[in-house]
């Protein structure tokens, strides 16, 4: 289930553009894994090498819940894929896989710069995916304040005010995965114990009563 936002289109606009929203997040200073973009790409290994080798993950840019992710835990195999990736008319983002990361990241709820709530998903056996709808598990998680950083920044560099904020911790510290302006209420509400639909409604609110003072 989605939720009611205050974010504006060109924010969400600017969130869902997923290429974008990466360039964004490095020009603003947020560490995200080795990533590489290809349209029909000429040069397979070059590619690969750009994220420094497999295993990685491949996602089509109009990819969400899940679909669209690949990951290929051999060269072999990260080259097949996107050879055949090549005859389609899709945008293809590869990605380094994070192997200490161990099936694990962390989904972060921001309301107006705020982090309200935090939540560990864990993928299910023989998956790499961390969705919930695919048989992963989550649980209630406190966050580094370095963790905390990321995600009130992503959301701000976006322009959202409301967000769903998804980091992984590395070697290399925590990186930052995606940005959704409308992400799901129900696990993370369910796993926190929180309830964020009422803070949306006072944040609404708020802004509503500010707009007619002013």
């Amino acid at each position: 289930m989605g939720i009611l936002t205050t974010n504006n289109s060109t924010a969400i606009s600017q969130s869902r553009d997923k290429l974008f929203a990466l360039q964004l997040m490095l020009k603003s200073g947020i560490n995200i894994p080795s990533t590489g973009f290809a349209n029909s790409p000429v040069d397979t290994e070059d590619l690969i090498d750009m994220v420094g080798g497999a295993p990685l993950l491949m996602k089509l840019l109009e990819g969400n819940q899940g679909r669209g992710f690949v990951l290929a835990e051999t060269q072999e195999a990260a080259e097949s894929v996107i050879n055949a990736y090549k005859s389609l008319p899709e945008n293809l983002l590869v990605q380094k896989y994070i192997k200490e990361a161990n099936g694990q990241d962390i989904r972060c709820f921001v309301i107006n710069g705020k982090v309200v709530a935090a939540i560990q998903r864990t993928s299910a056996p023989n998956e790499f995916t961390t969705d919930i709808n695919l048989g992963a598990k989550a649980k209630r998680i406190k966050i580094t304040p370095e963790e905390r950083a990321i995600a009130k920044k992503a959301t701000k560099v976006l322009g959202l005010n409301i967000a769903g904020v998804d980091i992984i911790r590395s070697n290399n510290g925590p990186l930052l995965l995606d940005v959704t302006s409308t992400p799901e209420l129900e696990i993370i509400e369910s796993v926190s114990g929180k309830d964020i639909a009422t803070k949306i409604i006072e944040s609404i609110e708020k802004k509503l009563a500010w707009s007619k003072a002013n």
